[in-house]
């Protein structure tokens, strides 16, 4: 398979522990996210992209909101399409991840989701994918069509977060943006996972659970889709 020169640059930054080798693993995935898979009992966070959160919310060509984090998820879920993926381990990340360079048939699945506009080339540790964004941009594909924040921004956001794609969007895009991140409702049926941050901790409650229905989501807390996809963010189960 192929193994871009700047592997080692992403392996270098993102690594968390574990050294640069060339195991391989294959198997369909789980989708997690539009930048994380599971296969078998390896959780895979791709190198070199950014995709939105599940929970982020973007605006489209016409100004509306739109879980675009979602929409990214079940794109590669629809590419992947039950077929078996190949994937070059080349480290782990801070969250015990490994880091991946996957395939499909032989086409790098990070650059077909930054080529069809659901992922960033993530340039603060790669610049294997700039084209494929450039490509994407002109196009006004996925998330170019409207306005939106670069997920390693909404991550962090604040009032001087910049907000980017097409120059049609509404001059308040940023004020809706930075708004509009968690809703009382979950963006997708299937992510029903509620999160809050207390006392430096993220902590994920189930449906059911004790806390769950006391829970008012607003835009401190976070939706998931997944326990992998809340633990890969940093959050944890409750204690009891």
């Amino acid at each position: 398979m192929r193994l871009s020169p700047t592997v080692a640059i992403v392996a270098g930054f993102m690594l968390g522990s574990g050294a640069l080798g060339a195991e391989i693993i294959s198997g369909e995935p789980r989708i997690v996210d539009g930048d994380t898979v599971q296969i078998s009992a390896t959780k895979i966070r791709l190198a070199g992209i950014d995709s939105p959160e599940t929970d982020q919310v973007c605006l489209d060509a016409k100004g509306e909101r739109w879980a675009c984090g979602v929409a990214a998820r079940d794109a590669l879920i629809k590419y992947s399409g039950g077929r078996p993926w190949e994937c070059d381990l080349i480290g782990t990340d801070r969250y015990g991840r490994a880091l991946g360079i996957c395939f499909v048939e032989g086409e790098d699945v990070s650059a077909w989701m930054v080529r069809s506009g659901w992922a960033l080339s993530f340039v603060r540790y790669s610049h294997d994918y700039d084209r494929d964004e450039a490509v994407a941009r002109e196009a006004k594909a996925g998330l170019w069509a409207g306005a939106f924040i670069a997920p390693w921004d909404w991550r962090h956001r604040n009032e001087q977060t910049v907000v980017l794609g097409a120059f049609s969007v509404p001059v308040d895009a940023q004020k809706v943006l930075l708004g509009a991140v968690s809703a009382a409702e979950a963006p997708s049926p299937d992510c029903t996972i509620k999160a809050s941050a207390g006392r430096g901790e993220c902590i994920y409650h189930l449906p059911g659970d004790r806390w769950y229905g006391k829970m008012r989501m607003d835009s401190s807390k976070r939706w998931f889709c997944a326990v992998a996809e809340a633990e890969a963010a940093g959050c944890r189960a409750p204690k009891n």
